[in-house]
């Protein structure tokens, strides 16, 4: 129904007309929990999952009384929930049914992972943000938003009438992010002069990654605006080892580094892949696609990426939906092509992502790395309008056992 009418009406029409009334209809049913609580909104294109996580962590190191929404799950009153197959934010009705939890819980604090989707479909309508944290932006969603600048304001939105605002100074937006807050600005940086950098804050994190230093910093900053002091926020960053799906290691004795990550911007796959390389000590081994309906200008971008870094590329599903499979592939390769020419010696393109990963272990050596990236935490492959049941980790772990028996 949605999709016949985002082909005839404009999308503003839709968001006014069908999910602002629902905002307003689940915050009455609820008692406009968003209101009774000190909410911790985290938007940016990469890291936000992980930024949330990390809060969440040393608020409760702090011991305070907090729940948490993210991508892949809800923390609320001691109990964990599944938030979705393919979504940032719970629709609204389930977000406001889970702040009713967390408020009936005693909670004070709420961390919220919130999308440029949520803002615009008036998801988080209701919830009072106490303070603002945006990543990173780089461009996603233009399919959905029209343009970047449109999905830029989206974003910043988060921050009109929070306390605190805090923002990357790397970022290419900072300086129009900043105008768009009232609140006091702090900021994180790699090198920049900011409130927080590599050299003001140094870690010892379990997570790899330049970004994860970054989304870290941003962490930081959130504590130490709520008053926690500095060690018990250091000792809960240090602590923290990951997520599923993100840069998680999957474990096996076949000598091979094995790697499930839920990249699906430009960004962040440059980001990832920087990072393997640099540690690969044999081939670098990288698996992908790209979701279709979604916003496929990023592909021929990530095709580049992947033929800058990797020594392997293999292209296969990620949620084709109804979608042409080869033809999601050719517009990633237009990419690969455009850095290595006509070369497609380690180009590989391999419809139905099982037997893609089962070409990869095949490829890898002792001593490669197999990056699986895209799916992530996701638990489902969505194909012809089905939600198939889908994890990179159950099938790489099952060929896993399958080599180190013969081994």
């Amino acid at each position: 129904m949605l999709k016949t009418l985002k082909k005839h009406i404009p999308l503003s029409v839709i968001n006014y007309g069908k999910h602002l009334p629902e905002a307003v209809l689940a915050n009455v049913q609820n008692g406009f929990p968003g209101k009774k609580l000190k909410v911790i909104g985290v938007t940016g294109t990469d890291g936000k999952t992980t930024t949330v996580n990390m809060i969440y962590r040393i608020l409760q190191a702090a011991g305070k009384k907090v729940s948490m929404i993210s991508t892949i799950n809800a923390e609320i009153g001691g109990k964990s929930y599944d938030t979705g197959l393919h979504v940032t934010s719970p629709k609204t009705s389930d977000l406001q049914a889970f702040m009713k939890k967390s408020v009936e819980n005693g909670d004070e604090l709420m961390v919220l992972e919130v999308s440029s989707h949520a803002i615009s479909q008036f998801r988080v309508w209701g919830v009072n943000f106490e303070i603002g944290v945006i990543t990173n932006i780089t461009p996603d969603h233009l399919d959905y938003h029209g343009s970047f600048e449109n999905y830029v304001k989206a974003k910043g939105s988060l921050l009109s009438n929070v306390k605190y605002a805090v923002l990357n100074k790397d970022d290419k937006q900072f300086d129009l992010l900043k105008k768009m807050t009232t609140g006091k600005v702090l900021t994180f940086s790699k090198n920049n002069d900011a409130d927080i950098n590599y050299r003001n804050l140094q870690l010892k994190l379990k997570v790899p990654g330049e970004y994860n230093q970054l989304n870290a910093e941003a962490a930081f900053l959130v504590g130490q605006a709520l008053g926690i002091e500095k060690k018990v926020i250091v000792d809960a960053l240090n602590n923290f080892t990951g997520l599923t799906g993100r840069m998680e290691s999957i474990d096996n004795n076949l000598g091979i580094s094995v790697f499930v990550d839920f990249a699906t911007t430009s960004n962040a796959y440059e980001n990832i892949l920087e990072d393997l390389k640099a540690k690969t000590k044999g081939k670098l081994i990288i698996l992908f696609g790209s979701a279709a309906e979604r916003d496929s200008s990023k592909r021929s971008k990530i095709g580049e990426i992947a033929a800058r870094f990797a020594d392997i590329t293999i292209l296969t599903d990620d949620d084709p939906r109804f979608e042409d499979r080869n033809k999601i592939m050719e517009e990633i390769a237009v990419g690969y092509y455009k850095v290595r020419g006509k070369d497609d010696s380690h180009l590989y393109k391999q419809l139905g992502r099982k037997e893609a990963i089962e070409l990869a272990f095949k490829l890898a050596k002792k001593g490669d790395v197999i990056a699986l990236i895209g799916k992530g935490h996701e638990k489902s492959m969505a194909i012809e309008g089905k939600e198939l049941p889908w994890s990179d980790q159950e099938a790489a772990l099952s060929i896993i056992k399958k080599l180190q028996s013969k081994s």
